[in-house]
């Protein structure tokens, strides 16, 4: 980006910089700010020129619908000129969530490798595709600015993506043949609160209670824990050092030494702060949709998430502006310390929020690494379900999804929707289902497909009640459509 003095008058917000991708066929806004107040400004691209004057330091004009391709030239005018240079027009995406979207393609110790990531990355020679990394930080009120900037695609540059959002970029440029922006903003073990504005969170007593209200009630406690930890700290250091000295005779890990409370007006990851400071201002950038991995950090609280998750989604959507785009996420794939209860959670988010999808993952997890090293299915899962919900495409987008059941007499009868093509056990006998009767003592089932539909018996169940399907924290599990694509867990009993 090329500005004709050395203080300029005239600044593009940062979104709008060389080698953006902006979203075609929609109006798309260009903002920014300037010092001289009623100063003319003016934005030229793509053949249009619109004007406006500067008020309250700040400038917007909006272009209309623009066509796909590129690359073009954007200069905006006031009393100086920003030329902005290497503009595609295509597809963008808002990339979101904790470490699992955060993960980058490229070495990132000490967590394991992306599983083939150093083919990936010589391969990774797609200059249409673009990534704009938000530097994270949190704040306590909505900003207006951003930092970052717009990376081309290449070997040399596709290590520092994030790892997910280039899977699904690199499948949707394939498919669509179009320019895909992804702007990626996420921090890694961090809560959906964190990324929900404050007064989405006011409007559901539920949520202000358990979430404002309780930290408020921390931030108030805050300075008595600092002196009570401050009194303690002598005898907690003490113990720790004995435990320490116990420890590496036995060959044990070593405890952590004792460390102060944080202070939870400042937290990373405080209520409405990564939404203030890495969702506000992307806001109302035009987009086509959003991708989101996140979850893991709200596993404790699976219940809560029902709510709080759809919460979040209305919120961004109302925010933008552009209606209910499409908003895609993960489902927390197999591991140790996840119950199944937040796959739940997200399931039932996507069955009830319209224009949603959710990549089901129960088929490449890791249950000792939080991190899979397989984001390729991630990303080609995302990049169907955008194919369909954002472009309509004929394309089946989900492994099988339970339906209804119905007893015939020792048998549970179970239908299924994204099966029309059929569904499969993949590698060996169907597996991953438990029955239980009145007395809602699960047991292993039997599982035959027959047809579109799964039949379900139990030893010592004569009259079935409720049926679960990979019901563990670490699922064991193989039922597919012909597509390819995993069923997601679920039970029948849902609380």
């Amino acid at each position: 980006m090329l500005v004709s003095a050395a203080r300029a008058e005239v600044h593009p917000n940062a979104l709008f910089s060389d080698n953006a991708v902006l979203q075609s066929g929609t109006t798309v806004p260009i903002w920014g700010t300037a010092t001289r107040e009623g100063e003319a400004v003016s934005v030229q691209f793509q053949g249009q020129t619109v004007s406006t004057l500067v008020k309250d330091g700040k400038w917007a004009v909006k272009l209309a619908s623009l066509p796909p391709g590129g690359p073009v030239t954007m200069t905006i005018k006031g009393d100086n000129t920003v030329t902005i240079r290497n503009v595609l027009v295509g597809e963008v995406w808002v990339c979101s969530g904790q470490s699992n979207m955060e993960r980058q393609l490229g070495p990132r110790p000490p967590q394991q490798l992306i599983f083939n990531w150093e083919q990936e990355q010589a391969e990774a020679n797609y200059p249409q595709i673009r990534h704009f990394g938000v530097a994270q930080k949190s704040a306590d009120q909505p900003q207006a600015e951003v930092s970052g900037s717009w990376v081309v695609c290449s070997p040399e540059t596709v290590r520092n993506f994030t790892a997910v959002g280039y899977f699904f970029g690199r499948d949707l440029h394939k498919a669509l043949k179009t320019p895909v922006g992804l702007i990626h903003s996420s921090i890694g073990g961090t809560v959906a609160e964190a990324w929900t504005r404050r007064d989405a969170l006011e409007k559901v007593p539920e949520l202000k209670a358990d979430i404002l209200d309780k930290q408020e009630k921390a931030i108030a406690d805050y300075p008595s824990t600092l002196t009570k930890f401050k009194a303690e700290e002598p005898q907690l250091l003490a113990k720790c050092e004995a435990d320490t000295a116990q420890a590496k005779v036995a060959g044990k890990p070593l405890p952590r030494k004792p460390q102060p409370p944080a202070d939870p007006s400042t937290s990373r990851n405080r209520p409405c702060g990564l939404y203030n400071a890495m969702i506000a201002p992307l806001q109302p950038y035009a987009i086509r949709g959003a991708i989101w991995y996140q979850g893991e950090s709200n596993s404790g609280r699976a219940k809560q998430y029902r709510t709080l998750f759809p919460t979040m989604i209305a919120n961004w959507r109302d925010a933008w502006g552009e209606g209910e785009f499409p908003f895609l996420f993960v489902q927390i794939a197999p591991h140790k310390g996840m119950c199944p209860e937040i796959r739940e959670a997200q399931l039932l988010t996507w069955q009830h929020t319209p224009n949603t999808a959710m990549a089901v993952l129960a088929d490449c997890g890791d249950a000792n690494d939080i991190h899979p090293t397989h984001k390729q299915p991630v990303g080609a899962r995302l990049a169907l379900a955008a194919r369909a919900l954002a472009y309509h495409e004929p394309v089946e987008y989900s492994g099988p999804v339970f339906e209804a059941m119905k007893v015939e007499g020792n048998a549970a009868v179970l239908s299924f929707t994204h099966a029309e093509s059929g569904l499969t056990a993949k590698d060996s006998p169907l597996k991953g289902f438990a029955i239980a009767g009145a007395d809602k003592k699960f047991v292993d089932a039997a599982a035959e497909i027959k047809g579109n539909a799964v039949v379900v018996t139990g030893s010592n169940v004569a009259n079935p009640v409720a049926v679960r399907y990979g019901w563990a924290n670490v699922p064991d599990v193989n039922l597919f459509n012909k597509e390819g694509l995993p069923a997601t867990p679920f039970r029948t009993d849902v609380e």
